[in-house]
């Protein structure tokens, strides 16, 4: 035991290195490689003593040495450091100017960000929104998420996802194809593209925005890190547009850490036959959700208040640019019982030929129905 006592102590002594400017990033550093982001254990001793002192106490708490032995036994803070440079990344911890602050909120925040981008952090997150769904995607469900990520990019929204095969690739994609910003967060290490097939995307949002995770590089995408990832595209994001979900959908985890974080969900409704949009729909019956259509009405729930009102949705019909006259003349006529345009110019109190002149330009437009006997009715099909 003694041994292991002073093996671990060399470990942490090495991680820490002797500048004390840089311990406590190298601290974070350390932690994110030694324990998940979410183990509890680790996240209370941090919480209690910070990360360096954290770190000069593990030698001396047997239970959780053992478990992180293994991985502390191949901790190199100075190896990592080297691979976000040849990486192109940096890496984040809290007080950094391109630290996102939206993360502080969390009951488990990171203990650093490896981020790869053109941009800080903290600026794209200032105004973002994440839209997220189902994996396995109807046409309909990614032609929504594209056509809403368009006008979100418009109005000046970063659009947060993960980078994942249906909703997440269509979102992505539509922002880079609008020239907008777009953040990716991984569930593994930044230098491995996942999906394989989204190497290419990946790197294009790299170009535009970052690609962001909490995991170091090297790290595999399991399970466990997935739910993790869905709480920070929670917490980067103003709030969580859910565009396409089942009732089992991995989304609703998503949506379960906004709710913590106190940001707005919102849900876009599919068709009632669809199980694909059969979650969006309960979230929207069970109140979790508010039900946007468009991005326009996204943009108002998620942007400033005040600023972002969406301009009301006008299905307008062929009478939408009648003059008052018209207008008039086509509230006169019946339904079903014809009759004859001197009665109705009495009705509206005009003259004969300027009633006339109203019912010839309403039956143009498809509105009013003149019968074989000269008399005049609303046309049939309304």
């Amino acid at each position: 035991m003694i041994g292991r006592v002073r093996l671990a102590e060399g470990a942490v002594d090495r991680a820490l290195g002797a500048t004390p400017g840089e311990r406590d990033r190298r601290a974070r550093i350390a932690w994110a490689r030694l324990a998940e982001a979410v183990d509890k254990d680790v996240q209370a001793l941090v919480a209690e003593h910070g990360p360096q002192a954290a770190l000069l106490r593990l030698p001396d708490l047997p239970a959780l040495l053992t478990r992180v032995e293994r991985r502390l036994a191949d901790l190199d803070i100075d190896r990592d450091l080297e691979i976000a440079h040849r990486l192109g990344a940096h890496i984040l911890v809290p007080g950094d100017d391109a630290w996102p602050t939206g993360v502080d909120g969390l009951a488990a925040p990171p203990h650093c960000l490896w981020a790869r981008g053109s941009e800080p952090l903290s600026r794209l997150a200032t105004r973002s929104v994440a839209v997220v769904g189902s994996r396995a995607a109807t046409a309909y469900g990614e032609s929504v998420a594209a056509d809403i990520s368009t006008g979100l990019v418009d109005a000046r929204f970063t659009i947060v996802s993960g980078a994942a095969y249906g909703i997440d690739g269509a979102a992505h994609r539509a922002a880079l194809a609008a020239d907008g910003r777009t953040v990716a967060v991984l569930a593994c290490g930044i230098d491995r593209p996942y999906p394989r097939a989204h190497d290419r995307l990946l790197a294009a949002i790299a170009g535009s925005g970052a690609v962001v995770s909490e995991s170091p590089p090297g790290w595999a995408p399991l399970r466990s890190r997935f739910l993790s990832r869905n709480r920070l595209i929670a917490a980067l994001s103003d709030g969580v547009l859910v565009v396409e979900a089942g009732m089992r959908s991995g989304t609703h985890n998503t949506v379960g850490w906004a709710n913590a974080l106190h940001r707005p969900v919102a849900a876009v409704p599919g068709p009632v036959t669809s199980m694909s949009s059969a979650g969006c729909h309960q979230l929207i019956r069970d109140n979790e959700a508010t039900l946007v259509t468009d991005a326009a009405e996204a943009a108002e729930l998620f942007g400033d208040l005040g600023a972002d009102l969406a301009q009301p949705t006008l299905f307008e019909g062929p009478d939408a640019q009648l003059s008052p006259a018209d207008r008039a003349v086509l509230s006169a006529l019946p339904v079903r019982a014809p009759v004859g345009a001197e009665r109705i110019a009495v009705t509206v109190a005009a003259s004969v030929p300027a009633t006339m002149s109203a019912l010839g330009r309403l039956q143009l437009v498809g509105l009013a129905e003149r019968t074989s006997s000269g008399l005049w009715k609303r046309a049939s099909d309304r």
